[in-house]
């Protein structure tokens, strides 16, 4: 068992990898801004083929989902102390080099915005996927360390991962088919 010492170190280290991850989300989202909105601008052919590719990566992601596999895990294991700076840069750095994370920010963008969205509104949008990350996985890494709740959402898990594969599933089909 952990120790109400080692639960709040834990919650922490979980709280600033979430931020780290959210951080992460920023730098997919400023080459997005910088780049793509005015290649898109120029070629609407691509945006098409990116938001079919992006549509194609979120159905993907949720058939996966829809045939995950329950996991077994120890909820006595200790979980390993990291800094501050430690459990920050593990967040940004595991999210900022993902290259899912840049192709799920791209098949965002290209569902929400279009070619002649104005830059506010595109930033707006980036700093809210930025920010949704980092508020979602600082909620996922506090319920994760409350050993009760912890416990039913592991138990919950597959019917989660149905329902959000589902979502995502049906997210990519209506993007695959939207009109520009």
């Amino acid at each position: 068992m952990v120790s109400r010492n080692g639960l709040l170190v834990s919650r922490r280290a979980g709280v600033l990898t979430a931020m780290g991850i959210g951080m992460g989300v920023l730098v997919h989202v400023s080459y997005t801004l910088l780049g793509l909105g005015l290649v898109l601008q120029q070629t609407p052919g691509l945006f098409n083929v990116l938001k079919l590719a992006g549509a194609a990566y979120l159905i993907y992601l949720g058939i996966k989902m829809l045939r995950s596999r329950p996991v077994l895990e120890s909820l006595d294991a200790p979980s390993p102390a990291l800094s501050d700076w430690a459990a920050l840069r593990m967040g940004f750095l595991t999210n900022a080099l993902n290259p899912k994370t840049s192709i799920f920010i791209v098949s965002l963008f290209m569902g929400v915005v279009h070619p002649g969205s104005a830059l506010t509104v595109q930033i707006a949008y980036g700093l809210f996927i930025a920010g949704a990350h980092g508020v979602w996985f600082s909620l996922v890494a506090l319920c994760f360390s409350a050993g009760r709740v912890r416990e039913k959402l592991m138990a919950a898990r597959p019917w989660i991962d149905r329902i959000f594969g589902g979502l995502l599933v049906s997210f990519g089909l209506l993007l695959s088919i939207a009109q520009r």
